[in-house]
Order: structure tokens, then C-alpha cells, then sequence
């Protein structure tokens, strides 16, 4: 995927002189920097202090360390799965390869490589994440767990073969802030869980190649920070990665400077990508957790090289982990809404470990959970690190004394009834700042699971680059459990990750407080000329489900859909769907009442258009049932849909 022309003049519209001018600055320092990079000052006597308190490790629960031990080994025989792709290269990784395509980046000045095209470099998430070196991380825990040296011989020998091919702003490792400052992150913990090993200091402290790599990450980083319509979880990454690097290898005539610039950058961004509700303002659950993995991270390193932080940032942290545990389903997983892309801030965990529950216990060991949390029964390693370096405090705000079922600054609503139903409603805005780059079409959109499994499901995302037509339509109306007018969108694209136009949505009621009914009633007006308006009502004691949608404004067609999770099987028959499921060895069902005035039709794992699909993480996909009812907005009665569960 080539950005066009078009692309980059509506880009430029949705920037302000200041952003324009600093984008300005940064197109001149590139050019200066294509010649030579400079070497790094000269170090001495540089030690590494940040270290994990005595005992961390054998504290680490045992279930937890055998299934980080257990995906050790599996990386150690070069085993591993990255978006979809399985690969089993990894004992001796091409850095500038791409596995998907066999496409191999080209080399050369790093802001000189078209990274958005596949065509000439292949998939570039492939080739981003493991250069992350989170699979070092979790080979370096392996280490401290289990004292077996393989394990650290091997991080040692893949992060010098990665700083030999991938020299200071040569080639596709040096184009994006945002996995500079994960990266950093990495080595930072790296360092950290390798500190038993011999070999630890003539890696890092001792190494001029190492501390040239440090170096410079943290000079590109200083130089190039995300800016204006595009300071998002990009920002935070590049900040924490930053901040940790500038407190635990302090070795740098500039690591204060940095350390502070980075510090202040942290604090400003991590307000403003935070509504005060505590969820993240990109709506997008995945860099919600992200964001709040990364603020942990940092607090973590802070707290760790006796670094003082404003208390704005632990709040923020405090506010993200009580939002979280406000909005999970009783599986403990969150909403699917806007862009996932699987990104980690720090990874030093097995498979079969939970992202959410981790961050949940981890916010118990930090802050201390709340009555109305739900419980959280696994284990995790990451958990205790982050607590044993993080100090904990009593909150000096009151937490809600119940748990939130609105959250008004970002237009989200959970309705919960009998049998574990969960039911989001969205109702807030299109997405954050300018160019809203994570957001998805889906105003009005419900999302309802029963039991944790996806019955009306949000899609996801599937994939950013080199598959456009995907891309759109896993971002679309059509792809979301929404109203469409006329085939349109309610906002309007610009291309990739850029809005041009945004539906403004507005809650109109709520009522979570009700034993047995539970409301809640929203509008946009992403269609000039109508008003979209969907009311859904909860009923306890009918474990029923009402969506009732009404246009207002002119007759026009329009295109009602439904997307049900891959676990449902669905039997239409004219205006009437039977689901079926199983979970947990047993069989359950629900029934489909869709609206007599449209005309309905089923589609599943359909190509051409798309239609009928699910993704369950990114890069990858799977058919799933997809009904579209189609007509005409005729009539004041509106459309009503009703899902009623069996017992």
C-alpha cells in the first residue's frame, strides 16, 4: 500500500501550524542526518543498578514460570507465531525478512524505505514485531527462572547479530518511534532479568556496540517524537521506552536531559490520550491495554532508579486499571471496538497466559482492587516484577464505591443481565484527535455476549497494510452491528488510518439502575440530511435484548446488520434466526428476531464483495455468519430487532 498524493494533501489538512512546523523541522534534521551518524560518547565504569529486589524470582507463582519456561524452549528450537504466521526461523532470524511474502526489505538510509509497501518490502508488521525483542525478554526470564545458561547465551547472540545488521539509521528498523521505544524497553528488562548471568555487563555496560545502539535510539527518539494529529499510544511507547532507558542505563552525558524531556512527554500524553473515566480516548481496547502496560512499565523504572513522578501519572494508571475493571465480561475479556493489533509493551510471559487478568492482578498488587472487581483466578509473571519494583500506594482520589456502567466523556455503556449477558453500546465519539487513526465506522454499534462468547460481534481488525479492500471493510459500517444509508459510511475515510469527515454521536438516555430493565438510547449524524437514532433495552427477567432503530429525515435505503461471533451457528428463516452454540461442553441457543420491513439475507466467509467475516487477532480471519436486512427507511415505527435467550 503506496500513499498517494491525495492522501498526503488530506493528511496535511488535518494538522495545525504547529504540528506542520515541527513536521518541518523534522524532514530537515533527516536530511542532515543522512550522512555519517556519529558515534556515541565514550563510557566508563557504567554499572547497572536497576535491578530486581532479592527473592523476586523465587516468589514467581510455579504454574506461571512453567509455562514461561515452556515457551522458552519453543522459541530456543525457533519456534514461534507472529499475526498468523507460524515461523521456525527464529534460531537464526533474517531481521529484514518478511515470512508472509519472502519479501526482504531493501537496505539503506532508514527514512528512504517506502515501509507502506508491500510490494518492495513486504509485510511490515512481520518484520517489525520481532525486532521488538519481546521474545528476548521471555527467553531472559527463562534465564532468571531457571539459571540455565542456554537460555541467556542465546538473547546474547541474537542482540549481537540484530545491532550488526541493523547499524544506527540504516534501514527498516529505524523508521518508527514506536518500536525504537519498545525496543528499548526490552533491553532495559533484558539487562534486568540477566543480571545473574557472567555475561550480563560485557553485553550491555561493557559493550561499545550496545551502548552505541542505546545511545542513538534515544537521540532518534529525542528528535523525532510523534507529533500533534499523531501523538496516540505511538507517543506513550516512544516516552516510556525512552524514560526507561534514561533511568536504568544512565551512562550518558545526556541520560538527564532525556530522562526528564521524556518524563514530561509521558505525564502531558498520558493525560491527553486518557479520558478522566479512565478509558483510553482512542477508543481501542487493545492500545488501551498498551498504553496502561507501558505507563506500568514506566512507573515500574521510576520507581526503580529513585526517580520521582507526578502523581498525575500513577492516577491515570490507577483510573485505566479501575475502567478496566468496570467494562470486562465475566471471562474477563473487554470490548472488541476500533483498531487491535496485538501490541505488548512488555512481554515476559508464556502462552495461555491472560493480557487482561495479568493487567488486573497487577493492578491489585499496585493499587489494591475494589469490592466490585471481578475475580481474577490465574496467575502471571509479569505481575510480581512490575510489583516488586513499583511502590505501592494508598490512592488519594476516591475510586467508584460500584461498579461503573457509563462512562460519559467516551460514550460507552455496558448493559449486564442474567446468565452472564453483556451488552456494549457505543455512543461516543469517532476516534482521537484529528485524523482519528485507530477508529472504526461503528457508531451505534452493539456488541453482546453471552457467557463470554461473541454473539452479536464486533469483527475486529485483521490487518493496517498491503490489503486495502480488507482493511475497509473491517473498518466500515457494513462491518459493524450498525445502521447504513445509501452503501456509505457514516464517517468518511481518507485512506489509511486518516478520517476526513467524523459522525458526532450523543448519548440521549441511560437507566443501568433498574433490577430487571436496563436502557440506553444514542444518535449521530455521520448521514447529512438523516439522524440515526437506536434505542436497546435489556430485559432481565425475559433474558431478552431489544434494539429498536429509527431515521429520521429523508427516504433512503438502507442496510441493518448483524455480525454473529464464529462459535454461532444460525438457521434463518425469513425474519427469524435460530442460534446455536456450545460452550463448556454444553449447548446453548438464542433467537433472532429481525425486523419484517427489511429483506434478509445471510453471508458467510464471502470475497466478493466482503462479507461474512471474523478476526480474532491481527492477521488473522475466519468466516463467520454475517445477516443483512435491506430495504427502505419508510415508516415512523422503526426497525426493531429482538434476541432473546433460551435457558
Amino acid at each position: 500500500m503506496t500513499m498517494s498524493a491525495g492522501w498526503y494533501l488530506r493528511r496535511l489538512s488535518r494538522m495545525g501550524p504547529q504540528e506542520v512546523a515541527g513536521r518541518v523541522g523534522d524532514a530537515v534534521r533527516r536530511r542532515r542526518w543522512r550522512s555519517a551518524p556519529p558515534d556515541s560518547p565514550s563510557v566508563t565504569g557504567a554499572r547497572f543498578t536497576a535491578v530486581l529486589p532479592a527473592g523476586t524470582i523465587a516468589a514467581l507463582p510455579p504454574d506461571a514460570a512453567k509455562r514461561l519456561v515452556a515457551e522458552a524452549d519453543r522459541l530456543m528450537d525457533g519456534h514461534a507465531e507472529y499475526f498468523g504466521v507460524v515461523r521456525d526461523d527464529l534460531t537464526d532470524p533474517d531481521w529484514w525478512r518478511d515470512p508472509k511474502t519472502g519479501r526482504r526489505a531493501p537496505s539503506g538510509y532508514a527514512f528512504d524505505v517506502p515501509y507502506r509497501n508491500e510490494d518492495a518490502v513486504g509485510d511490515i508488521k512481520q518484520i517489525w514485531e520481532p525486532s521488538r525483542h519481546q521474545y528476548l525478554t521471555q527467553l531472559a526470564a527463562a534465564y532468571a527462572i531457571t539459571e540455565d545458561e542456554r537460555y541467556a547465551e542465546r538473547v546474547a547472540e541474537h542482540l549481537r547479530s540484530w545491532w550488526a545488521a541493523n547499524p544506527p539509521l540504516r534501514g527498516v528498523h529505524w523508521i518508527s518511534g514506536i518500536e525504537l521505544g519498545i525496543r528499548l524497553l526490552s533491553w532495559v528488562w533484558i539487562r534486568r532479568l540477566l543480571d545473574g548471568w557472567s555475561g550480563a555487563a560485557g553485553l550491555f555496560e561493557a559493550n561499545p556496540v550496545a551502548l552505541n545502539q542505546i545511545w542513538h535510539h534515544q537521540r532518534w527518539l529525542a528528535a523525532f517524537p510523534s507529533r500533534g494529529s499523531s501523538a496516540n499510544n505511538h507517543v506513550i511507547a516512544e516516552a516510556a521506552g525512552q524514560f526507561a532507558a534514561a533511568c536504568a542505563f544512565d551512562w550518558f552525558p545526556s541520560s538527564g536531559r532525556w530522562r526528564a524531556d521524556a518524563l514530561r512527554s509521558l505525564e502531558r500524553h498520558l493525560r491527553g490520550n486518557t479520558y478522566l473515566s479512565g478509558l483510553n480516548r482512542e477508543l481501542a481496547t487493545e492500545y488501551h491495554g498498551l498504553v496502561l502496560e507501558l505507563g506500568l512499565a514506566a512507573v515500574a523504572e521510576a520507581d526503580a532508579a529513585d526517580v520521582p513522578v507526578p502523581a498525575s501519572i500513577r492516577l491515570v494508571v490507577l483510573r485505566m486499571t479501575d475502567a478496566l475493571a468496570a467494562i470486562v465480561d465475566n471471562r474477563l475479556r473487554p470490548p472488541r471496538q476500533g483498531d487491535a493489533d496485538d501490541g505488548y509493551g512488555l512481554v515476559v510471559d508464556g502462552a495461555g497466559t491472560d493480557r487482561w487478568g495479568s493487567l488486573l492482578a497487577t493492578g491489585d498488587a499496585v493499587f489494591g482492587r475494589l469490592a466490585w472487581w471481578p475475580a481474577v483466578t490465574g496467575t502471571d509473571v509479569r505481575t510480581p516484577l512490575l510489583a516488586a519494583l513499583i511502590e505501592r500506594t494508598e490512592p488519594s482520589v476516591r475510586r467508584p464505591a460500584d461498579r461503573p456502567a457509563h462512562f460519559a466523556d467516551a460514550g460507552m455503556t455496558i448493559l449486564r443481565g442474567p446468565e452472564e449477558i453483556w451488552c456494549r453500546c457505543d455512543g461516543g465519539p469517532h476516534g482521537f484527535l484529528s485524523i482519528a487513526a485507530h477508529a472504526h465506522a461503528d457508531a451505534l454499534s452493539v456488541e453482546v455476549r453471552h457467557d463470554g462468547v461473541d454473539v452479536l460481534a464486533d469483527p475486529g481488525t485483521y490487518c493496517y497494510h498491503g490489503q486495502p479492500e480488507w482493511r475497509q471493510y473491517f473498518r466500515s459500517t457494513l462491518g459493524h452491528n450498525t445502521l447504513q444509508l445509501d452503501g456509505g459510511d457514516q464517517s468518511v475515510s481518507g485512506g489509511p488510518f486518516l478520517w476526513t469527515r467524523h459522525a458526532e454521536s450523543r448519548v440521549l438516555t441511560v437507566d443501568t439502575s433498574g433490577e430487571d430493565v436496563t436502557r440506553w438510547c444514542a444518535e449521530h449524524d455521520g448521514y447529512e440530511g438523516s439522524v440515526h437514532r437506536r434505542r436497546v433495552e435489556l430485559t432481565a427477567a425475559r433474558r431478552e435484548l431489544r434494539v429498536i432503530d429509527e431515521v429520521r429525515g429523508p427516504r433512503r435505503a438502507v442496510r441493518l446488520t448483524f455480525h454473529l461471533g464464529p462459535a454461532i451457528t444460525a438457521d434463518l428463516v425469513g425474519t427469524r434466526a435460530q442460534l446455536t452454540w456450545t460452550r463448556d461442553g454444553e449447548d446453548r441457543s438464542a433467537v433472532l428476531d429481525l425486523p419484517e420491513q427489511l429483506s434478509w439475507q445471510a453471508y458467510r466467509g464471502e470475497t466478493d464483495p466482503v462479507l461474512g467475516w471474523y478476526s480474532a487477532g491481527f492477521g488473522c480471519k475466519e468466516p463467520a455468519t454475517t445477516l443483512v436486512g435491506s430495504g427502505f427507511t419508510d415508516g415512523a415505527e422503526g426497525f426493531t430487532t429482538v434476541l432473546g435467550f433460551r435457558g
